[in-house]
């Protein structure tokens, strides 16, 4: 999961979500053991309505914190 944001936060991928749109914080997350299962739930989100999605992470996180600023994340490099 560590790679993941690590992805997020550098924008390897520049017409991600996350880079296009400058989103620098991790506010709500899940976590799964592999990646087809990560991708349908992922799927499911995008259908969902914003009002659906807020909800969720208030449930989570009512503060929206940034939930990475704690991790020990080396920003230098991204393994592949």
């Amino acid at each position: 999961m560590e790679e993941r944001v690590k992805e997020h936060k550098l924008k390897i991928h520049p017409k991600s979500f996350t880079a296009k749109y400058n989103c620098d914080k991790m506010i709500y997350f899940e976590e799964y053991e592999n990646g087809s299962a990560a991708e349908k739930r992922e799927r499911q989100f995008k259908k969902r309505k914003r009002d659906w999605k807020i909800k969720l992470i208030e449930e989570m996180n009512p503060s929206w914190s940034d939930l990475s600023v704690n991790w020990n994340l080396n920003n230098n490099k991204i393994r592949k």
